[in-house]
């Protein structure tokens, strides 16, 4: 790492030649590999993206010049090289550096970004901030691995062209072209558009014709000419940006040459390059899918350190579920936005393609897509992951309960999700989905609930149903096993006793049970629901725990307000019962990363923390 250790910020890079631009490049990468080995993170993008982080760094006046990342998949040497080198080590961990971009970490974090697509809406309002400051910087929004198809991402794009902001936007294509349009005539043009010279004369040109028919049919000649040539710009050009491209990302001398080229070209650009995911470490290129996020493997072998660990995960379960319905019922279809084999949709995928939507990056439209197949007699199965299920929140409401078509959301990776951290956290999907009318919300306690969730959904008896569960591993138990309808709204007592009632709702109820049963051991008894069902919720089983019990406990993976612990205290205050609720759950604020067990411990939920509780309840009287 002879030049590595010697970057502590950007400045120090931008002496280096474009021989050592290459070393410091295959050092970053060493090093990367090296940390993200022992202390998993998202490789293969960031893999890809080391020659664009540097080129970015090296050419333009960071962190005063604003750079936005779109995710921080592609981010890592981004962090690495801005002074972040060594804390780099303890990436995604507790108290440790956000895997993602954070505005609070770093001033050359110019805005935070955790979810895709954001970043062309956000640079355009930096840009415009600065020109009405009259600041003279340069903004520059990175937009890539697969966030192109995020509706969001257009949006900004078709904002930033009619304003015509000075703006750069590079779109780093790792995974699927955008055209062929490669040769030597391509870049023949290339280095002609990106010319200092050829863009002076040609805005000479421009301000010599003024703005009149003269120019605006020379213009018309030159664009329909250039998009001859051109045709993976010409929907950008038709946006109103200026096109360049295609250029290979993974060349730092090209990248360099091309970034100071149009660095000073005014109005908004974009520079389209092609990058391999994963590159510079062949297990990573040879199987970019399973390298996004690869978890602990061996360097030298390339072998990924799973274990010997046969449970299954609640997404399995989702995934042979939901193929093992459709094939039984033909109207059953399934979409995710470009998370196939993350919520294991790819089982359902292999045997029945013509029935299985993978919509891309692009949560709203897979949810008024979804509607649109339920108004027309199919019964969709729509699998979004709870922190990106918010994007589609508009469409939950207009285009699904406000019609009432019964579609089935499967909620993935609800609750505290880990590493990922805030940005990813399922927190909200009770709350906010619980104010919505026509909408049936459950929680399985474990994969055998699950399974017959996603059966009883099914049935006529059920309108649109949100079923949630978390990322992980599953309880273990044998849940391959015929079918079992559970009624909509129908509690479960997995525990008679008295004065003290514990009500959960979702996987949660089994750090519950295990509380219970050190509590009982000690010789008391207290009651514990499981709730199965949000919404409607099973009032008799509150009604019972008011008469039975001094205080009630709600658990929950989610966050507080508005979720079960409302719902309960609702209910208590509705009917004047003499019950003291206690609410354990996510609290009021954003929770960072860390460890499933160090953030439910933080909160106050965890398996210590309701024994406290509930020993604390029979105590105080």
């Amino acid at each position: 790492m002879e030049l590595l250790y010697k970057v502590n910020d950007p400045e120090d890079i931008r002496n280096y030649s474009c021989k050592e631009l290459k070393q410091l490049c295959n050092e970053i990468r060493e090093y990367m590999i090296a940390c993200c080995s022992k202390n998993p993170g998202h490789l293969g993008a960031s893999l890809g993206a080391v020659e664009l982080s540097v080129a970015i760094h090296y050419v333009f006046n960071t962190p005063v010049d604003k750079v936005i990342w779109d995710v921080g998949h592609q981010a890592y040497a981004h962090k690495i090289i801005t002074g972040r080198r060594e804390a780099f080590i303890n990436n995604r961990k507790y108290n440790g550096l956000s895997g993602f971009i954070k505005m609070s970490e770093s001033p050359y974090d110019a805005f935070g970004s955790g979810h895709t697509s954001t970043s062309i809406s956000a640079a355009l309002g930096i840009a415009e901030a600065a020109r009405l400051k009259g600041e003279n910087i340069k903004v520059i929004a990175v937009i890539g691995d697969g966030a192109m198809t995020g509706g969001l991402a257009f949006e900004g794009l078709n904002n930033a062209g009619a304003m015509k902001s000075d703006l750069l936007v590079i779109l780093n294509d790792n995974q699927i072209s955008i055209d062929s349009n490669v040769g030597a005539l391509h870049n023949y043009f290339l280095k002609i558009s990106t010319s200092p010279a050829y863009n002076k004369i040609k805005n000479k040109i421009w301000d010599k014709l003024g703005n009149g028919r003269c120019r605006r049919l020379i213009q018309k000649f030159t664009l329909s000419t250039k998009l001859a040539f051109f045709k993976s710009g010409s929907i950008f050009e038709g946006l109103g940006f200026r096109y360049f491209g295609s250029v290979d990302g993974n060349d730092i001398g090209e990248l360099v040459t091309t970034l100071t080229n149009i660095k000073n070209i005014k109005g908004p650009k974009l520079l389209h390059i092609h990058t391999v995911k994963g590159k510079g470490y062949k297990p990573a290129e040879q199987d970019q899918s399973v390298w996004h996020a690869p978890g602990k493997f061996d360097i030298l072998t390339g072998k990924r350190l799973t274990g010997e660990n046969h449970i299954y995960r609640y997404q399995d379960v989702f995934g042979d579920t939901i193929l093992e319905l459709a094939q039984a019922d033909p109207r059953i279809v399934a979409i995710t936005p470009a998370m196939a084999s993350g919520c294991s949709l790819t089982t359902m995928m292999r045997v029945l393609p013509e029935r299985t939507f993978d919509v891309g990056i692009a949560e709203q439209h897979a949810v008024t897509f979804s509607a649109g197949l339920a108004a027309n007699g199919m019964l969709p199965f729509c699998n979004i992951y709870s922190a990106f299920m918010q994007r589609a929140f508009d469409n939950i409401i207009h285009d699904v309960a406000l019609q009432n078509l019964k579609v089935i959301f499967c909620i993935d990776r609800s609750g505290i999700v880990g590493e990922d951290g805030a940005t990813h956290h399922g927190m909200f999907d009770l709350a906010y989905m619980r104010m919505i009318p026509n909408l049936i919300i459950a929680a399985p306690l474990n994969e055998t609930e699950l399974r017959n969730m996603m059966y009883s959904a099914t049935l006529p008896e059920y309108g649109i149903t949100a079923i949630r569960y978390p990322r992980g591993n599953c309880q273990g138990l044998e849940w391959k096993k015929p079918f079992q309808k559970i009624l909509p709204g129908k509690a479960e007592m997995l525990r008679d006793g008295e004065k003290v009632a514990v009500i959960t709702l979702g996987t949660i109820g089994n750090r519950a049970s295990i509380a219970i049963d050190k509590i009982a051991a000690e010789g008391y008894a207290p009651i514990h629901y499981n709730m199965r069902f949000l919404k409607p919720v099973d009032t008799a089983a509150i009604e019972d725990a008011c008469r039975r019990a001094r205080t009630i406990i709600t658990v929950e993976d989610g966050i507080l307000s508005g979720g079960l612990y409302s719902a309960v205290s609702e209910f208590v205050a509705s009917g004047r019962f003499d019950v003291k609720v206690v609410g354990l759950g996510i609290p009021d604020r954003f929770v960072q990363q860390g460890t499933v067990d160090e953030l439910i411990s933080e909160c106050g939920y965890n398996t210590d923390d309701i024994y406290r509780e509930i020993k604390k309840a029979y105590v105080s009287g």
